[in-house]
């Protein structure tokens, strides 16, 4: 089975974000997570063994809400990716 991607407008990155309310209420899954922060999808699982991510799975698999995750972004900066 394929996974393709339901989004019809492309994802920016949390530096990017003019306005927190544009991507509001926004999901992504991890692979999705990834490439926003144009990091490898190993970075993403690392960080969140550590718990340094904000996340939640559904069932085994890992969601995000763009929100928490530009904030996080924002409070922490890219170098601690």
């Amino acid at each position: 089975m394929v996974r393709r991607n339901q989004r019809s407008e492309p994802v920016t990155r949390p530096s990017e974000v003019p306005d927190s309310n544009v991507l509001a209420g926004q999901m992504l899954t991890a692979q999705e997570l990834a490439a926003y922060l144009r990091v490898n999808r190993s970075t993403v699982y690392r960080l969140l063994k550590k718990k340094q991510l904000p996340g939640f799975r559904i069932g085994s698999e890992w969601r995000f809400q763009i929100e928490e995750v530009n904030r996080w972004f924002r409070e922490r900066g890219p170098g601690d990716l």
